[in-house]
């Protein structure tokens, strides 16, 4: 099954390129909706919690399955992390959506930067 890849300058603009070619390159999948909010969710972490200069994105589709990789270059001293949000805050929702939405979130801090990884279920077996 394909998997698709892009880099994106690490700029907050982008994060919406991010999303409309995450909506194209899942056109037909039943967890779209989802997908693409967890790349806007991921890739909005990776350009405001990091200084990394761009955040790469990888969407494998598989029989039944999306599995969205989001990676940046570090530039934080922390690692992605669910956080527990100010009841009126305006931060500190992001991983908790994102994990709401994934039956699977993997992450993953290096020497190069960070690495979340979320894996959906779909209901079309040729998504």
């Amino acid at each position: 099954m394909p998997t698709y890849c892009r880099t994106f300058p690490g700029h907050v603009e982008q994060v919406g390129c991010a999303r409309r070619w995450a909506r194209e390159v899942l056109t037909g999948c039943s967890c779209a909706g989802d997908a693409v909010l967890i790349v806007s969710e991921l890739g909005t972490n990776a350009v405001t919690h990091t200084t990394s200069p761009d955040f790469h994105v990888t969407i494998h589709r598989a029989r039944g399955s999306v599995t969205i990789t989001v990676t940046d270059h570090g530039g934080s001293t922390t690692a992605p992390h669910l956080a527990k949000p100010y009841d009126h805050g305006m931060h500190g929702r992001g991983l908790a959506v994102v994990t709401t939405l994934a039956t699977d979130v993997r992450f993953t801090r290096n020497a190069h930067g960070h690495e979340v990884a979320a894996h959906l279920a779909s209901e079309v077996p040729a998504c």
